[in-house]
């Protein structure tokens, strides 16, 4: 039997966070030259700003779209994001039990920090690995690596949870094990033709996976 779960890294958009429409919107508007659907958009959602703003626009220098997604993201971001489901209580209650928790994403610190702040959950991480502090962004292995170094944890009792390919991959590629949730975007279907060890569809069942269950309020 393999070993319990005594960390769990989270991305943050489309996993622990619903940036969703927020996320989709602002593309939609930085790349005004191009007619984006969410069909278009979805695939490639968990990958870096620069490299989605270069598969869209079809430019190599985003510098601009780049200032106008950010405009719009953080002029809009306070009314347009919540947490997911039971994100909260279930953070807190894993917090309590004695697992350790990090996040890994490909945001840039400031609104990662931004949003952890909003909602109460920066105080039970003890690890942030956004795209600003690596080389190599998801799905290298480099961000989940980079948490484990942070918070001494050992890869084999480590769990990245996540809602893009890129998740499943990096944590694969960093010798963890990982989890898709069943509510990202892209589908259950198609997150789980990259063989990530668990499915989630509800955050609480991260309770039985932790063996946390009886800490549950």
């Amino acid at each position: 039997m393999s070993s319990a779960i005594k960390t769990v890294l989270f991305d943050l958009d489309g996993t622990i966070i619903d940036t969703n429409e927020l996320i989709i919107d602002s593309f939609i508007h930085a790349v005004s030259g191009v007619q984006l659907t969410r069909e278009m958009i979805i695939p490639h959602m968990g990958t870096t700003l620069e490299n989605q703003l270069r598969v869209f626009s079809g430019l190599e220098d985003v510098h601009e779209l780049e200032k106008a997604y950010r405009t719009y993201n953080l002029t809009h971001h306070d009314a347009m994001v919540n947490p997911f489901p039971y994100v909260q209580e279930v953070v807190q209650n894993l917090h309590s039990a004695g697992i350790r928790l990090g996040i890994v994403t490909t945001k840039i610190r400031p609104t990662t920090m931004k949003v952890l702040e909003m909602f109460d959950l920066y105080r039970y991480m003890d690890a942030v690995v956004t795209v600003t502090d690596i080389t190599n962004p998801k799905p290298h292995a480099e961000p989940v690596l980079t948490a484990l170094e942070i918070m001494g944890a050992d890869p084999n009792t480590t769990l990245m949870v996540g809602d893009s390919p890129a998740d499943i991959q990096s944590a694969q590629n960093a010798g963890v094990r990982s989890a898709a949730v069943a509510w990202s975007l892209k589908g259950e279907q198609v997150l789980s033709g990259y063989g990530p060890d668990h499915i989630l569809y509800d955050m609480r069942d991260l309770y039985k996976l932790t063996g946390t269950e009886r800490k549950e309020a």
